[in-house]
């Protein structure tokens, strides 16, 4: 049996007045996600538990198979997985965004998508001009953070302790997500609890030191937005997950442009598949995914495919590009892996979302998602077309979103 699982990122979505009453599943035109949603099973699962945060930290993890409650620790462990960064017992790790605020209001998130080399040199100044300094003042603290660069706007701060010196943060510390924030106000959004002054204090110095650098300078001369600040969030401890291969038995395989996702494979044991030109933005190359994934059924069990641009889309609001995204999912992803899994004898296929993000508030959000399993053995449902209104028509439901994976595999 060979399984795929392609997973839109916040494809979900609620109607919109734009579409005619319409959710962008319903107004795209998906011909291979129908014919498998007609061949197959709909349904509904809910990734996001409300007292954790409706994020695709959390949304994956459920859709993987792993409850939230018993291994998520924090965002920023499962992206510092992705880079290879081990976290002792003591060791903390903090998302940094490189974002755009202005009159305390968060304007990008993305700080317009700045470079890698442009982030990484200005987290160099950071780190020389905030961290080094404050150690060599004697600041205890300082002498063990470092900011890592990552991709573009997505970065790390990483905290090594020790059983003398453990972080100052807790479970308790809370903090908001950048892109929850979207043409909001930032100015009661900052980090509350334990640590959280350490936190507070290097955004807000990040801001003094960015305001005259020269890579701010140059992006503000090209019409670009500047990278005001940075933007600490979704921190924790070293999360401890066992292999998927332990649960299921089967070899994975994840393809995704995305850190958290990498980072993810890498806890649950599952190599990357690195594509050129995949970007985990609108213009990523959704043919050269779908050319990796159908080469990867020769080799692997499960095959699973994340593709970031809906969700991208939809933080900016752009109905019609979410649209198109799902569009060249449906004709570059899932059609050609379809073709091939004729060719592969029993085979399952899953498509299903994390989470919703809705166009009209630029946010992930909580609620179900629409998920269809097509494929051996799966009994089809009254269902034709793959859209939020057949999944909840089709009466199936996981309220707990990580028993989709025992049955997706199992049943």
């Amino acid at each position: 049996m060979k399984y795929v699982i392609i997973i839109p990122d916040g494809c979900a979505d609620e109607p919109i007045d734009s579409l005619g009453g319409r959710t962008p599943l319903q107004a795209a035109n998906l011909p291979t996600m129908d014919r498998l949603a007609a061949e197959g099973s709909l349904g509904l699962a809910n990734n996001t538990p409300d007292h954790l945060p409706a994020g695709s930290e959390v949304a994956n993890l459920c859709l993987l198979g792993y409850d939230p409650d018993v291994y998520f620790t924090g965002r920023a462990p499962l992206e510092a997985a992705a880079q290879g960064i081990a976290l002792g017992e003591h060791d903390w790790a903090v998302r940094c965004n490189l974002v755009t605020i202005e009159d305390q209001t968060m304007v990008d998130f993305t700080a317009d998508h700045i470079s890698n080399e442009e982030g990484a040199e200005l987290l160099r100044s950071a780190q020389a001009e905030l961290l080094a300094k404050a150690a060599a003042e004697g600041d205890p603290i300082a002498s063990r953070l470092e900011f890592v660069p990552g991709v573009s706007y997505r970065n790390l701060l990483i905290y090594r302790g020790d059983a003398s010196t453990p972080a100052p943060f807790s479970s308790d510390t809370r903090s908001r997500a950048p892109h929850d924030l979207t043409d909001l106000s930032v100015a009661d959004e900052f980090p509350r609890g334990p640590g959280s002054d350490l936190l507070v204090r290097l955004m807000s110095e990040s801001a003094e030191l960015f305001a005259s650098h020269p890579v701010n300078q140059k992006r503000i001369a090209e019409g670009k937005r500047p990278a005001t600040n940075v933007w600490l969030w979704g921190l924790g401890g070293a999360p401890k997950l066992p292999s998927f291969q332990e649960r299921y038995g089967l070899s994975g395989v994840m393809i995704t442009a995305v850190d958290l996702l990498r980072g993810i494979a890498a806890l649950v044991g599952w190599p990357r598949i690195e594509v050129a030109g995949a970007t985990g933005y609108l213009d990523t190359d959704y043919a050269a995914k779908g050319r990796a994934a159908v080469e990867a059924l020769d080799k692997y069990d499960v095959v699973c495919v994340h593709i970031e641009a809906p969700d991208e889309a939809s933080h900016e609001g752009r109905a019609d590009e979410k649209i198109k995204a799902l569009e060249s999912i449906d004709q570059s992803i899932v059609a050609p892996l379809y073709e091939a899994l004729q060719k592969h004898g029993d085979y399952r296929i899953l498509v299903t979302p994390d989470h919703p993000t809705f166009c009209s508030t630029k946010k992930h959000t909580h609620g179900m998602v629409p998920l269809l399993i097509s494929g051996t053995g799966v009994q089809p449902d009254s269902q034709s077309t793959y859209d939020e209104i057949a999944a909840g028509a089709s009466g199936r439901r996981f309220d707990h979103g990580w028993d989709l994976m025992d049955a997706f595999i199992k049943s």
